[in-house]
């Protein structure tokens, strides 16, 4: 697939700092994807630079047919794709071209500008080439980018199928405390009989129904707030600099440490993902040491079937939940903060001593911001 080697190409430069500015994102990511894509680049009527809107101009419009705009696509000098353009979904809106990108070159966020709620609500995909494999990056610019898919609708009709599919997860993660909580308030025989038999698993011994209730109904009350303490009443700084409000003068993070080096990530996953590709590729038997442990009750934490990271969900989810560490071995993405540090400990403890000494993981500090 020639897009691939783009891709390929691309996240070369991006480690090299090739692309400074907006231009040369322009000319050396987009415009030769586009090509890659099937776009015919050197004709302007198809792919319009400088498309004028009510007296302001959008970077390009990817026309069919001629003149006719399908997809808006705005282009940000690297570390900018966060920023979103608000007149950019105005005008897309407005004229009713129904797709609009965001793009710095390494991130791509996708959106449907007709779609409900704030701006960033109304994006259905996001892909960066820095974080993904080049084949599932290759196939999600096939999919809503395509030149063919374009003018055939197609590309529009996957972009609405996985909007529909977003702001369904949304609803359901919304929704989702909720449901526990009436679940904890007014628990029914399975969740009773779930627990009771996951305690004998645990123990060996199995409670009755009415022991479990008991527990659950104390497990769903509230429990009061701790009291405040008087910071006057405390001399040590340090003691006085735990008490800040963590939201106004600390901020998260995650990082690790390897041969005295610091990496730092604005996730938890992502740092997961960076570790194992570092232990993969110091440690090349590490994968299969890995995979030989025991993992979840039903899902595995690595593995050289995708499907078997997630399974029942479809194919789709489990190609966006997932980060190739080596050649042929996939990593889960899809979990909590307390997930990953219990997946990390474990990968740690297969790994070979010389490397674990080598390594720090930092994953529940706090730091104060930049110019505090």
């Amino acid at each position: 697939m020639a897009i691939a080697n783009h891709i390929e190409k691309v996240k070369e430069g991006l480690r090299g700092d090739a692309f400074p500015h907006e231009a040369a994102v322009s000319q050396g990511i987009l415009l030769p994807a586009l090509h890659e894509l099937g776009w015919p680049v050197f004709n302007t009527h198809v792919v319009f630079p400088e498309f004028s809107v009510a007296g302001r101009r959008v970077d390009y419009a990817l026309c069919h047919p001629a003149n006719k705009p399908a997809v808006f696509v705005e282009v940000k000098r690297l570390g900018r794709s966060d920023k979103d353009d608000k007149q950019l979904f105005e005008y897309a809106f407005h004229q009713g071209v129904p797709m609009a990108i965001l793009t710095d070159g390494r991130e791509w966020s996708f959106y449907l500008p007709a779609g409900q709620g704030r701006y960033n609500e109304r994006r259905f995909y996001k892909l960066d080439l820095s974080e993904r494999n080049t084949e599932d990056a290759a196939s999600r610019l096939e999919r809503y980018l395509s030149y063919t898919r374009v003018c055939s609708s197609e590309a529009l009709s996957a972009a609405q199928e996985d909007y529909q599919t977003v702001a369904k997860e949304k609803e359901i993660e919304a929704v989702l405390p909720k449901a526990w909580s009436v679940l904890l308030e007014e628990p029914d025989s399975l969740l009773l009989e779930l627990l009771a038999d996951k305690v004998e698993d645990l123990c060996g011994y199995k409670p009755a129904s009415d022991v479990c209730g008991q527990f659950v109904a104390g497990v769903s009350k509230p429990r009061p707030a701790p009291p405040v303490p008087d910071p006057g009443q405390f001399s040590s700084p340090l003691v006085r600099e735990a008490q800040r409000p963590q939201g106004v003068y600390t901020r998260a993070v995650v990082s690790y440490t390897f041969r005295g080096e610091t990496h730092e990530y604005s996730s938890a996953a992502a740092m997961m993902r960076q570790v194992f590709r570092l232990l993969a590729r110091e440690d090349p038997d590490f994968p299969e040491r890995f995979a030989a442990l025991k993992h979840g009750t039903k899902r595995r934490y690595l593995d050289q079937d995708r499907q078997k990271l997630y399974p029942g969900q479809p194919p789709d989810f489990a190609e966006d939940k997932s980060f190739e560490v080596a050649p042929g071995w996939w990593l889960g993405t899809h979990y909590s903060r307390k997930n990953i540090r219990e997946i990390l400990d474990l990968a740690l403890g297969v790994a070979h001593p010389h490397l674990r000494s080598e390594i720090r993981v930092n994953i529940d500090s706090t730091r104060p911001p930049r110019g505090l």
